[in-house]
C-alpha cells in the first residue's frame, strides 16, 4: 500500500478525540509516584551544594540511626558491589582519530563532585519525610575545588579541569563538510555575511517530575523497575548490559504513564540504578520522586552552544557557502545521547531548506561544572535552525533584499536532493509553505500595522524562519558507523482477537503524544473496524517484544510503520483464510473497507469472521496454516524523515522598558500524511510555547566564578504562561515521505525548532530603527532595555 492510498483511508485525517483523555481528565491516570506497593521505602538523594569539590570523607553514623532509616549508600558501597558507572550511547570519533574521552559516570559520587545537585549519598527510609530529615544528619567533609561554568572559560588556559581524563576539558573535535571547498567559495564571494550567537540553556520542565521505583523477587531473582521513561527497552538494555551486569531476561521495566518528558526521561539517570541495586540488598521496594527544585540539578539541561558562523553569498544574494565553528558545552558528564546533538543532529541540518554548495562545520565539546546537557525538544536541530535563520534574515537585511525573497532565491526546488552535510532530503514543497504562512499571517497588512503600533509609541517587528528537521533517527547501519551503540529500529505487534478486536503492542512510548489514538486510527483505517476496538500497549518490557522508544519525532513513522508492516503480515494470512472459505485462489482476494472478497463476484467475508475462523479453526487450511491471527514485525527505516515550514512572527516592543509582545504568530508545516489533525495541531502549540519560551523568557544561568545555579526554581527561571501568547495561526502544506509506507514525517519538534529564530528576527527588525543590530535570547525586558539604551549611547 502506498502512502496515497493510506492517506484516502477511513480514519486517516480524522480529528478524532483522544481515547486516553478520559482517564487523564478525570484524575483515573497511573503515573509512578501512583503507584503504591506493599513493603514500600522511601529514598533520598543527598547532592553535593559545591559545584566541584573533593570530598575527604562521609560520617553516616548518625543518619543510619535516624528514627525509621534502613540504610545509607555511598559511592563505596556501590564500587564495592561492582556496579558500573552511566554509559554514553553514542561514540564520537574526533578529527585526530581518537574516540571522545569519555570519564567515568558514578550512580554515587566517588572521590569528588563535579556539578551541583552530583548524588553524593542515598538515604532509604520507611518514609520520605525520615529519609529527608537522615540525610540532613550525614556529614561530609569537602574540600571546594575551582569550578568553571561558561564553556568559554572551559577551552582557557589554566582553566581548573573537570576530569583529570580530559585535563584541558576538551572531550571531542568534530567535523563535517569541505573545508577547502568551503574556504575558495569564500574568495570568490561578492558578499560575506558574519555572525556571533549563543543558544541559551534551558532546563526541561515536564508536568510529572522524574520517578522511579525498584523491586527485586527473591523467589525468582527478578528485578522489576517502575519508571518515567520514553524508551523502556533502551533503559533495561544500558541497566543491564552496561551498568549492573544483569541478565537482561531477569529486568523488567514499565514506563506507565508519562506527564511528559521533551527529551528529558530518554536517559538512564544514576536514580534509576540506584533503587534497582539497593532494592535487592534490602529486599524491598524502593520509590523515589524528584522534587522539582531537585529536578532544576538532577535532570539533564538543553542547547549551550556558543557560534561564530559566516555566510558567502554572490552579488544577488545566492549563497555560495556556510562555515559554522561551534563551541559545545556538556557538562560535567557525558549524558546517554549528549555527544550525538552537537554532531549528528546540529551539524548536518545547517543545509537547511537552501541550497549551499559547500557547507563546513566545525564543533568542539567542552566538560564545565554543571548539569550534563542532552538532548532536549528538537535535539540539535533548534539550535541548527536558529543559527541558520538568524544568521540568513541579517544576509538579507544587508544585501537589501525583502526577508521572504533572500529565501526564494535559494530554496531547495529539486527532489531528492543530496545536502552537502550527508542528509539526502525526499520531497518538500518550501515555496509553497512560505506562501501560505504570508497569506495566513496577512503580511501584505504589515506596513500598517507598524504604522499603528508605532502611532502608540511601540514598535513593530517581523521575522521570518524557515526550518527542516530530521526525524525518525534513521537507519541503524548508518547510525551505527556514525557511533550510535543501539539500533533504530521499531517492533510493531498486531493481535487480532476471536471477536475481530485487535491489541498492539509497540515499542514506541506515548508521554502525551496520543498514541493510543493516533496508532488506532492507522489499524482501524487499514482493517476496516472501529478505532474503539483497538488497543494500544506499550511502556512495558514484559509485555512489548521490543522497542527503541519515543524521541525526536519517530514514533508514526517509524512505530508507526512496524505496526503496518505487521498488518501487512495479518492482511497476507487472513487473505489465505479467506480464499479457503470462499473457494477462491489466494491471489483472487481482494481486502478493503473490513472485508475480504473475490475479484470479480459478489462473494465477500468479513474481517470479523476471518478473525474467528483463525481461531475456531473448524473450516481451516490447518495443512497450510497455524491457527491464530498475530503477527509482529520490526521495520528499520531507509532513511530519515524530513518535516519542514515557515514560521512567521509579529512583535510589539515598547522602547521604554523592552517589553515583548507577540501580537501574531503564524506557523505553516509540511509533515506529510497527518492522521489526527487535532493531535498535530495540539503538539505545534506545544512546540511554539516550548520554543517562544526559550526566545522571550527561559534562561538557565550559573554564576560564571563559582558555577552555583542562579535560576534553581521557577521563583528565577521563567516558564511562559497562556497570557503570553496570541491564537496561533496554523497551517499545513502537504508532500507525503517517500520513505515510509504512511508517507508521515512526524510533528512532535517542529514548533519548538522553528519558534525561536521567528521570534528574535522579529525583535531586531523592531529594534533596527533604533541602531540594534544583535540580541540573544531570551529578548527579556531587561535584556531588550538594556541593548536599546546601548544603542543610544
Amino acid at each position: 500500500m502506498g502512502s496515497n492510498d493510506f492517506a484516502s483511508l477511513p480514519y486517516i485525517g480524522d480529528s478524532v478525540l483522544r481515547k486516553e483523555d478520559e482517564r487523564f481528565l478525570t484524575g483515573a491516570g497511573q503515573y509512578t509516584d501512583d503507584i503504591d506497593l506493599s513493603n514500600l521505602a522511601q529514598a533520598v538523594f543527598l547532592r553535593s551544594p559545591h559545584a566541584h569539590a573533593n570530598i575527604r570523607s562521609i560520617d553516616t553514623t548518625a543518619a543510619k540511626a535516624a528514627p525509621g532509616v534502613l540504610a545509607v549508600f555511598t559511592g563505596e558501597d556501590v564500587a564495592a558491589d561492582k556496579i558500573g558507572g552511566l554509559p554514553c550511547g553514542w561514540l564520537i570519533t574526533s578529527t585526530n582519530g581518537e574516540p571522545m574521552k569519555e570519564p567515568a559516570h558514578p550512580i554515587l559520587a566517588v572521590g569528588k563532585a563535579r556539578h551541583v545537585g552530583d548524588q553524593v549519598a542515598m538515604v532509604i527510609a520507611k518514609t520520605a519525610e525520615q529519609a529527608k530529615n537522615a540525610a540532613e544528619l550525614i556529614e561530609v567533609d569537602y574540600e571546594p575545588l575551582a569550578a568553571v561554568a561558561d564553556v568559554r572559560d572551559a577551552q582557557k588556559e589554566g582553566a581548573p579541569a573537570v576530569h583529570d581524563e580530559a585535563p584541558d576539558n576538551h572531550c571531542f573535535k568534530w567535523v563535517i563538510g569541505d573545508k577547502d571547498a568551503v574556504d575558495a567559495a569564500f574568495e570568490q564571494a561578492a558578499h560575506v555575511t558574519q555572525l556571533d550567537l549563543i543558544n541559551n540553556r534551558l532546563i526541561p520542565n515536564a508536568m510529572e517530575p522524574r520517578a522511579a521505583i525498584g523491586c527485586y523477587s527473591r523467589a525468582s531473582d527478578e528485578y522489576t523497575l517502575y519508571v518515567a521513561n520514553q524508551n523502556p527497552h533502551v533503559e533495561r538494555l544500558l541497566l543491564t548490559a552496561f551498568v549492573m551486569g544483569l541478565p537482561e531476561h531477569k529486568v523488567r521495566v514499565i514506563a506507565p504513564d508519562v506527564g511528559g518528558g521533551f527529551g528529558s526521561k530518554i536517559y538512564l539517570y544514576a536514580e534509576d540504578v540506584c533503587v534497582t541495586w539497593a532494592a535487592k540488598k534490602l529486599n524491598r521496594n524502593i520509590k523515589w520522586t524528584a522534587e522539582r527544585t531537585e529536578s532544576f540539578v538532577s535532570d539533564a539541561h538543553g542547547r549551550d552552544h556558543v557560534t561564530h558562523a559566516e555566510l558567502a553569498m554572490d552579488k544577488d544574494g545566492k549563497f555560495l557557502a556556510f562555515r559554522v565553528h561551534t563551541d559545545a558545552n556538556l557538562g560535567a558528564y557525558l549524558s546517554t545521547f549528549s555527544s550525538a546533538v552537537p554532531t549528528i543532529l546540529y551539524a548536518t541540518l545547517l543545509a537547511g531548506q537552501y541550497t549551499t554548495p559547500q557547507v563546513y562545520v566545525e564543533v568542539d565539546s567542552w566538560f564545565t561544572n554543571t548539569v550534563p546537557v542532552d538532548a532536549y525538544r528538537g535535539a540539535g536541530r533548534p539550535e541548527a535552525t536558529y543559527l541558520l535563520e538568524r544568521i540568513v534574515t541579517r544576509a538579507g537585511w544587508e544585501m537589501g533584499l525583502s526577508q521572504d525573497e533572500i529565501r526564494r532565491r535559494n530554496f531547495i526546488t529539486e527532489f531528492p536532493y543530496q545536502t552537502p552535510v550527508a542528509l539526502q532530503y525526499d520531497t518538500g514543497d518550501y515555496n509553497q509553505c512560505l506562501d501560505k504562512a504570508m497569506e495566513l499571517g496577512e503580511v501584505a497588512g504589515f506596513e500598517d500595522r507598524r504604522k499603528a503600533t508605532e502611532a502608540k509609541g511601540w514598535l513593530r517587528g517581523i521575522g521570518y524562519s524557515s526550518y527542516i528537521e530530521a526525524c525518525g533517527l534513521a537507519p541503524s547501519n548508518i547510525a551505527g558507523a556514525l557511533g550510535a551503540r543501539a539500533g533504530l529500529f521499531e517492533c510493531g505487534e498486531v493481535r487480532v482477537h476471536p471477536t475481530g478486536s485487535v491489541t498492539v503492542f509497540t515499542g514506541s512510548h506515548s508521554h502525551g503524544q496520543g498514541h493510543e489514538t493516533t496508532f488506532a486510527q492507522v489499524v482501524a483505517a487499514r482493517l476496516g473496524i472501529p478505532v474503539e476496538n483497538v488497543d494500544i500497549v506499550h511502556g512495558d518490557t514484559g509485555r512489548v517484544p521490543f522497542g527503541m522508544g519515543t524521541y525526536g519525532s519517530r514514533s508514526i513513522s517509524v512505530g508507526g510503520a512496524a505496526i503496518m508492516r505487521a498488518i501487512d503480515k495479518v492482511e497476507a494470512k487472513a487473505k489465505k483464510i479467506a480464499a479457503h472459505l470462499l473457494e477462491a485462489s489466494d491471489a483472487d482476494i481482494e481486502f478493503a473497507n473490513g472485508e475480504f472478497s473475490v475479484k470479480g463476484t459478489d462473494k465477500k467475508i468479513p474481517f470479523a469472521e476471518i478473525a474467528l475462523t483463525a481461531y475456531v479453526p473448524h473450516n481451516y487450511p490447518l495443512e497450510t496454516l497455524e491457527p491464530g491471527l498475530n503477527e509482529t514485525a520490526f521495520y528499520d527505516p531507509t532513511n530519515f524523515t524530513f518535516p519542514a515550514g515557515t514560521y512567521i512572527c509579529e512583535v510589539e516592543v515598547s522602547p521604554l522598558t523592552g517589553e515583548v509582545k507577540i501580537d501574531r504568530f503564524t506557523a505553516v508545516d509540511d509533515f506529510g500524511t497527518i492522521i489526527n489533525p487535532m493531535i498535530v495541531e495540539g503538539q505545534v502549540h506545544g512546540g511554539l510555547v516550548q520554543g517562544i519560551g526559550q526566545a522571550l523568557l527561559e534562561n538557565c544561568v550559573y554564576d560564571r566564578e563559582t558555577a552555583q545555579l542562579l535560576t534553581g526554581s521557577f521563583m528565577d527561571y521563567a516558564m511562559p504562561r497562556a497570557d503570553d501568547f496570541p491564537e496561533f495561526r496554523i497551517g499545513h502544506v502537504c508532500t507525503p515521505c517517500t520513505t515510509n509506507p504512511l508517507g508521515t514525517k512526524g510533528c512532535g519538534e517542529a514548533g519548538a525548532i522553528g519558534s525561536p529564530p521567528a521570534v528574535i528576527n522579529a525583535v531586531l527588525d523592531a529594534l533596527a530603527p533604533l541602531g540594534v543590530k544583535d540580541l540573544d535570547m531570551p529578548a527579556s525586558p531587561h535584556r531588550v532595555w538594556e541593548v536599546i539604551q546601548n544603542a543610544r549611547a
